[in-house]
């Protein structure tokens, strides 16, 4: 669902020819510098704040998206206690930055794709994909779990930044056949080390393609706080250099979220190019269940963060509009119980192994020796059996 209302990045840029027709100066001010501080609509204790340039989301889309969010944080802590009884082999919990993950998945529209990170579960069901699918990779099973072009959502995978690439892949496709796609590519702050992240800014800002980098910086890259990443302004601020618009916003906002990355959206899918949203939120629990994130943070810090919580200001917010009282809250509460058992049943239940599929998905047509292997694999099962 593209979040309409307006276009606030000004001075957008249908084709390189004319970037030497626009003046130097308010090309630096109006288009390419973010806010001097993160965009916010909704402040934590659920109050409005006006902002001139990104306009407020209407009541039901809010409602829509909190909806999404309840159930995000739901699945964060049923995937904890999963990880705990050994039904899954590792867990990188989103709790805190659940709002980040639902704006990205609901800002876009059905032809539209999605490329997440290892993180983005959240970002993932709220697309659409099966929760068992989308926790397959995570439980140690084969392959990604769920077919990406059913629900234009590519796999989830733990190498940092290659997904962007693969993003501005498509978004260049897309643009070469005339399609109206756009592509929202996520990563964390860590990512943007990579070489990868330049490349594909790089490659997405010079041939002017369709996608939203959307950067959540949670602050720490495993272990490695954010001033050890970058001494730029921001991470949006490093938008400049690749000659795109950069944008910062409240990552616990869910409004601002869905304001920013909307608008951002619709530039792209009307011509404008790509564009960086970093959003500004923090990782709330470990890296992984494998990380002790006490041995490089301390708790107070981490408690600064807790009065931001994102569920807590939007039910604030949208019960002061009634549109959330207790029976809608007890509605959205029950679906978040039917997700989480639905993970329960099928994350319980023992997976059948084929051996075969070591090699069945590895070329279209089985190579010579692949044959040769399953044939051996074949026999020395057979034997076994006997």
């Amino acid at each position: 669902m593209t979040i309409s209302t307006g276009n606030p990045l000004e001075g957008s840029m249908q084709d390189p020819s004319r970037r030497s027709d626009l003046d130097h100066e308010a090309t630096a001010e109006s288009y390419m510098l973010p806010s001097g501080q993160p965009v916010q609509l909704v402040d934590p204790d659920g109050r409005h704040v006006h902002n001139d340039k990104y306009p407020l989301p209407d009541g039901e889309a809010l409602l829509a998206a909190y909806r999404e969010l309840v159930v995000g944080r739901r699945v964060n802590d049923q995937a904890n206690a999963l990880v705990r009884q050994g039904r899954m082999a590792v867990y990188p919990s989103s709790h805190g930055q659940e709002a980040c993950q639902v704006a990205a998945a609901v800002c876009i529209d059905k032809q539209d794709w999605l490329f997440p990170t290892y993180r983005d579960t959240v970002a993932v069901l709220a697309r659409g994909v099966d929760p068992i699918q989308a926790l397959t990779l995570l439980r140690g099973d084969w392959h990604s779990g769920y077919d990406p072009y059913e629900h234009n959502v590519s796999i989830q995978a733990t190498p940092l930044a290659t997904q962007l690439l693969h993003a501005v892949g498509v978004a260049h496709a897309a643009k070469l056949k005339g399609e109206n796609t756009v592509v929202v590519a996520m990563c964390g702050d860590g990512a943007t080390s990579e070489g990868d992240f330049h490349e594909a800014l790089n490659f997405a800002a010079v041939f002017h393609v369709p996608v939203v980098f959307f950067v959540q910086n949670n602050q720490y890259a495993i272990s490695v706080p954010l001033h050890h990443q970058t001494v730029a302004p921001s991470l949006a601020h490093k938008a400049i250099g690749y000659g795109m618009p950069g944008e910062r916003v409240d990552g616990n906002d869910l409004a601002a979220l869905l304001s920013v990355l909307g608008k951002a959206v619709e530039r792209a899918r009307d011509g404008g190019g790509p564009a960086l949203v970093e959003a500004h939120t923090y990782r709330m629990q470990s890296h992984t269940n494998a990380d002790d994130a006490t041995r490089y943070r301390k708790d107070d810090e981490v408690q600064q963060w807790v009065p931001k919580d994102p569920i807590q200001r939007m039910r604030t917010y949208l019960t002061d509009l009634n549109l959330l009282d207790e029976e809608v809250e007890k509605n959205i509460a029950e679906k978040a119980e039917t997700v989480a058992a639905a993970m329960r049943d099928g994350l319980n239940a023992e997976s059948e192994v084929d051996p075969e599929d070591l090699f069945r998905y590895v070329f279209t047509e089985k190579t010579s020796q692949l044959r040769e292997q399953a044939a051996k694999l074949r026999d020395e099962l057979s034997r076994e059996s006997a």
